[in-house]
């Protein structure tokens, strides 16, 4: 198969945006006709991200097949409309364990197992095999972490051995930082220089340059890093910073990105049509309307915890030429949710774990209810709406989840079946994609599209208590959406409110910009209609 790889690395500091440069190189490619599989390398001994808190690692984002995973995928599936599984994030856990479990078993014939070959080996045939199964033109492989990193050397070595096995159909990109100083007023080239010198330094030669920066690259800086890291001029590249990260193509493409790639690979574009992609990005930056959507959390104080969520609202304000203002609000000592909610068209309350921050969350959902704001509910946020719903509806006075107070009168709240029996905590949640059916004439239904079966996406341990749905239900909550045998309650609505509607899925991990996630589109509509 005729695959190239662009491996694409990172220098001077982290949270330079690699993955966004690598989703952006990607859907240009795609643009010219070329289809493409993304990877993202992290280098921490975790198996996967499931287990890692939100402060150290951001939002969890989960794929069809169940695979918790770094966030950077998340980028992927939204610029590129691809459907990715375990394979596309190795990790340094999932690769050592595959080196163990091979040894255990006799697979390297007797030999001591080392690093080189068997380690950066493995590699090797792990980014072939994502490039073979997704019969994919180009394999673009993120390596997370800095050059200079132990944690991921031997992958750079891997990647190494790679271009070795045929130069012409491997690259590298590197990514790095060009600070400007304001007390001397230029772009300054030197931490550039050092981080392409320590890449060099372990065998790799860049050959583009992707230089983020405040402003565009200026013409003596560019000049100055072509001659002092080694590559022509043409292929030092500017990442400026620009308003939306959706624009970051058009940014690359300025700089003719795709079409160098494709010329030192030796190839030619089939086409050029990112039409649509341009529309919605006009319309995310001249909206002609302005909603403010409240988002209630414990981790508020890093966005990242709620990336998902956030381009689902853009992807739906780009849809609705509205421009998504949001209030973070912190949920953990909140006692007066009128204070908090003022001002704001519509509310979120978003998937989590634990009992901190639960009675604020608790309290703004019974506001919202009883004063009409739209509100969607995700996962934890489905929880709590029953919850509340219980308490100040039902009359189940202290009703609780069994996860908050294991000793609550009215677990609303409680286990799957299946969770009492497992054991540890990683991967062992009910994940991934799961049919959903939807109760024909439901306010769930309409918003998508009239059917009654969809699939989306989930991540959780605990359920809507089956003893407690007749009486819940008596009182006037509907519950529009189960699972296919309807022992899983995974939709609720209020029929009377303007937008009442929770989840037991994340329907934001499969919103697109081209394609915006139904519950986030109807949720924005009604959030409009609020203001």
């Amino acid at each position: 198969m005729d695959m190239r790889f662009i491996v694409v690395t990172g220098g001077v500091l982290s949270g330079l945006g690699k993955g966004i440069v690598t989703s952006s190189l990607g859907k240009i490619l795609q643009s010219r006709g070329y289809k493409v599989a993304p990877i993202k390398f992290d280098g921490y001994l975790n198996v996967d991200a499931g287990t890692m808190n939100p402060f150290r690692h951001g939002e969890v984002f989960v794929l069809a097949d169940g695979t918790e995973c770094d966030m950077d995928l998340g980028n992927y599936e939204r610029f590129l409309g691809v459907t990715m599984n375990y394979y596309n994030n190795p990790t340094g856990g999932k690769i050592f364990k595959l080196v163990l479990d091979k040894e255990r078993r006799g697979e390297y014939l007797g030999v001591d197992v080392q690093f080189i070959p068997h380690v950066t080996g493995e590699i090797r045939e792990w980014v072939k095999k994502v490039g073979r199964d997704s019969k994919a033109d180009f394999v673009l492989i993120e390596v997370g972490g800095t050059v200079g990193d132990i944690e991921n050397s031997y992958f750079i070595e891997a990647m190494r051995q790679l271009k070795l096995e045929d130069p012409m159909k491997t690259m590298f990109v590197h990514v790095t930082l060009v600070p400007e100083l304001k007390v001397v007023g230029e772009q300054k080239t030197k931490p550039t220089q050092q981080s392409v010198r320590a890449l060099q330094g372990i065998g790799v030669q860049p050959d583009f340059i992707v230089c983020r920066c405040d402003e565009p690259l200026g013409k003596t800086p560019r000049k100055k890093i072509a001659l002092f890291c080694n590559v022509p001029e043409g292929h030092v590249i500017s990442d400026h910073d620009c308003k939306s990260i959706y624009e970051v193509p058009f940014v690359l493409e300025k700089e003719h990105f795709g079409d160098m790639v494709l010329k030192a690979f030796g190839l030619k574009a089939k086409g050029k049509d990112l039409k649509e992609w341009r529309g919605l990005v006009h319309n995310i930056l001249n909206p002609k309307k302005e909603v403010t959507i409240g988002i209630t959390g414990k981790y508020t104080a890093l966005h990242d915890s709620y990336v998902s969520i956030v381009e689902a609202l853009t992807h739906a304000g780009a849809h609705e030429e509205t421009k998504v203002k949001l209030k973070w609000i912190e949920t953990t000592s909140l006692k007066d949710p009128a204070k908090a909610l003022k001002g704001i068209d519509g509310i979120i309350v978003p998937g989590g774990f634990g009992s901190r921050g639960a009675e604020g969350k608790i309290n703004c959902i019974k506001y919202a209810r009883e004063n009409n704001i739209p509100f969607l509910g995700l996962c934890f946020g489905f929880q709590l709406a029953v919850v509340e719903f219980a308490r100040n509806v039902c009359g189940m006075k202290g009703a609780n989840s069994s996860e908050i107070d294991p000793k609550t009168r009215y677990p609303v709240i409680d286990y799957l079946p299946e969770q009492f029996e497992v054991e540890g905590l990683g991967g062992t949640m009910r994940l991934g994609a799961h049919r959903i059916t939807l109760k024909k004439g439901s306010q769930v239904s309409k918003i998508y599209g009239g059917k009654t079966k969809i699939v989306e996406r989930f991540r959780h341990r605990y359920e809507c208590n089956p003893k407690y749905v007749k009486t819940l239900e008596k009182h006037g909550l509907v519950f529009s959406g189960t699972n296919s045998r309807g022992d899983i309650m995974q939709f609720l609505e209020l029929p009377d409110h303007l937008f009442f509607i929770a989840t037991q899925a994340h329907p934001e991990f499969q919103s697109r910009l081209e394609r915006p996630s139904p519950p986030f589109h109807e949720f924005l509509k009604a959030a409009s209609r609020k203001h």
